[in-house]
Formats: structure tokens, C-alpha cells, sequence
């Protein structure tokens, strides 16, 4: 089994068997979850696609298997619906065991008043750098799409994604050559800002956080409407 493939494992392994834990029961969320994980990472992996066409990054495949589709490893397919389900899990954890930890209504529109004006910024000034771009243009949209969702998902998800920092360093740090000779994942530094926090790019953290906000999101949508239905035919 490729490096690639045993952190997939690694971070799925205990998710998937505490999804059937009683309080959390995320197992009932799988019929809106992978449907989310399938829309929200076609959009993730198209661009992929192109970012290693065009050398912004690109695979060793020295930890990854023979199994490559449209120039990404199958790990890389596996990622988008793998990490999504562990970090999404992580969040409904976080809501069924501390119902009542969240941010205010104020703080959180002054961290997302912050945040985008910053961001965009930063795109501004690095607009040449791919990478850059996309993650917090990505991620400018994710934000302002969260800010208008009724369920105040923010006001938790900016205290979850603080969780799920830990494991992200801890999996991507290994990805992009800690703890390891090269690098799993290798990144052209003239298409990024060419800050690392180890030996992730700060991109990364952009990166993640709009991957899961998104899921988040969507697997909510998809929950209200099943509920908004199952209203209507009872």
C-alpha cells in the first residue's frame, strides 16, 4: 500500500467507525453527505486536472500507486470524498457533544468582515500566482455564500475548523514532505506565495477550509430539503 493510500486510511479509519456513535450518528447524514462530497469535489478536481497539466503541481509517484486517471493518482479521486467525510464529521461531533459553543452573530460578521476584504487583497497582489488565486477566490466565495445561510453554520464551523487544523498539519505536513525524503504532493513555488507553515503552503489552509465549508453547506441544504419534503408528504 502506497504512503498516499495508508494517511487516506489513516484519517477515514476512525471517523467511519465513530459515525455510529449514538450521539453523533453521522451514518444518517451519508445520504446527503456523498452526494455533497461528489458535486463539491468535481469542482476540485477539474482544476486539479489542469493544475498538473500545467505544472503548478504534481504527483511522486513514488507514494502513490500505479492507478492514474486523467493525470491524477486514485488517491487523489479518493481525497475529495475521504477528508471532506473526516473533517464534516468532525463538525457534527463538535455540534452534538458541545451543542451550545459558538460565536455571536457580531463576532462572526466581524471575523468573515476581516477575512474576505483580506483575502482579496492578497489576490489582488499575487494575481499572476495560480494557486494563490484559486484557493482564496474559492474561498472569498465559500465565505460570503456561509454568510447568508440561516443556520449560522460560521459561527461554529470557525471554531470546528480549529479541531480539524490538527489533523490537517499532521496529514498535509506529511503530503508535502515532513517527516518524509520528498514530497508526496510537489508544488511549483513561483505559482504560490512561497510562505510554508513546515512544509505546507499556507494556500493549503484556504484550500481546506473551503473544501469542507462547501461540503458543509451543501450536506445541509440537501438535509432541509429532505426534511421540507418528508413535511409535505406527511
Amino acid at each position: 500500500m502506497s504512503l498516499y493510500s495508508k494517511l487516506l486510511l489513516f484519517s477515514f479509519i476512525v471517523p467511519f467507525i465513530m459515525s455510529f456513535d449514538r450521539k453523533v450518528g453521522f451514518y444518517h447524514y451519508w445520504r446527503t453527505f456523498f452526494p455533497s462530497a461528489a458535486v463539491v469535489g468535481s469542482i476540485y478536481i477539474i482544476v486539479d486536472i489542469s493544475f498538473v497539466k500545467n505544472g503548478i503541481w504534481g504527483f511522486n509517484p513514488e507514494y502513490h500507486s500505479s492507478a492514474v486517471f486523467l493525470g491524477l493518482p486514485l488517491e487523489e479521486w479518493l481525497f475529495f470524498i475521504l477528508i471532506p467525510y473526516t473533517c464534516v464529521f468532525i463538525h457534527y461531533v463538535f455540534m452534538a457533544y458541545f451543542p451550545q459553543v459558538m460565536l455571536s452573530d457580531r463576532i462572526t460578521r466581524v471575523i468573515s468582515g476581516l477575512i474576505i476584504p483580506a483575502l482579496i487583497l492578497i489576490v489582488i497582489i499575487n494575481i499572476e500566482k495560480a494557486y494563490t488565486v484559486f484557493n482564496f477566490s474559492l474561498l472569498i466565495v465559500a465565505l460570503i455564500i456561509a454568510m447568508f445561510d440561516k443556520t449560522r453554520l460560521l459561527n461554529r464551523y470557525y471554531l470546528s475548523f480549529l479541531i480539524m487544523l490538527v489533523p490537517f498539519f499532521l496529514v498535509n505536513g506529511i503530503l508535502t514532505g515532513t517527516f518524509i525524503t520528498g514530497e508526496v504532493v510537489w508544488y511549483n513555488n513561483s505559482e504560490t506565495m512561497g510562505i510554508r507553515l513546515l512544509t505546507v503552503p499556507v494556500e493549503d489552509a484556504g484550500y481546506a477550509f473551503s473544501l469542507v465549508l462547501l461540503n458543509l453547506l451543501l450536506t445541509g441544504w440537501l438535509e432541509r430539503r429532505i426534511q421540507i419534503a418528508k413535511s409535505i408528504l406527511v
